[in-house]
């Protein structure tokens, strides 16, 4: 029975991770920080989650500004702020459109009835920026539950926001799945419980994602068919409900296939 799908927003629901980097170039400009995170130097930093956790960590292992680290922190929260601001304006400028498959998935778990909820360590501001614009919904018109930052201040991989996500819901993790982008996010998931599929991207492709049920380049349209990376698709080519259905009875498959394993096949 699936009861639920729990979203991860940036990177998942949308291709937002290089928005995000060329919004904190632009507050560190502002700011005067000798700093710009190219993009192979930003994937390695999505390791660490949580905007404002990314900054103080890199100010503080690279000594960019001469400050005591009461005074960085406050900094960082300041570029955050900033940050968060710099990227809201370049989602209304039109610059987000949602993954392939995410609307139609969506679209589907409403119409059927299964809850949906978003679990990230990103805004409420920001998700509701993105749904405005890239889908022109509020959000909370089509999710049950959408556990932010300001509700949980554990990052990933702290399995607090799933479990946050879980209790609002009122279900067991048994008939839910997680959808994530980062190996930070997949730990998350499956340490409250999950079973998760993961759609990678740039940012992301080299990512350990050990435990996972499914990895894909997206969620796949019927006109434009996910490819596996990793796990079993059961024979359909795009994530549907029915696929989650098949994915959580399905109890004798392992939840993980290498790729050596996959290509022997």
């Amino acid at each position: 029975m699936l009861n639920a799908i729990i979203f991860d927003m940036d990177g998942t629901l949308a291709d937002t991770e290089e928005i995000h980097r060329r919004a904190f170039n632009a507050a560190f400009a502002e700011f005067h920080i000798d700093c710009k995170w190219e993009p192979e130097e930003y994937r390695q930093l999505l390791a660490v989650s949580g905007g404002k956790e990314r900054i103080r960590a890199y100010l503080l292992n690279h000594k960019l500004v001469d400050l005591p680290k009461r005074e960085i922190l406050k900094l960082a929260s300041a570029v955050h702020r900033r940050k968060s601001e710099i990227y809201r304006e370049l989602l209304r400028q039109g610059h987000v459109e949602m993954r392939p498959g995410v609307a139609r998935l969506i679209h589907e778990a409403v119409a059927e009835g299964v809850k949906l909820g978003i679990a990230t360590s990103s805004s409420i501001r920001n998700v509701e920026s993105l749904f405005r614009n890239a889908m022109n919904r509020e959000v909370l018109d089509l999710f049950d539950c959408v556990v932010t930052c300001e509700i949980v201040s554990d990052k990933k991989p702290s399995p607090s926001v799933y479990q946050f996500a879980l209790a609002e819901l009122g279900l067991s993790p048994a008939h839910c799945v997680a959808i994530e982008d980062t190996r930070n996010g997949n730990r998350a998931a499956l340490a409250a419980g999950l079973r998760t599929i993961i759609t990678t991207h740039d940012f992301t492709l080299d990512d350990d994602f050990s435990g996972a049920e499914l990895v894909l380049d997206h969620l796949g349209e019927p006109d434009r068919p996910c490819h596996v990376i990793t796990g079993n698709l059961h024979g359909y080519r795009y994530v549907s409900l029915d696929l989650l259905r098949e994915m959580l009875d399905d109890e004798d498959e392992p939840a993980w296939e290498t790729k050596e394993a996959l290509a022997a096949k």
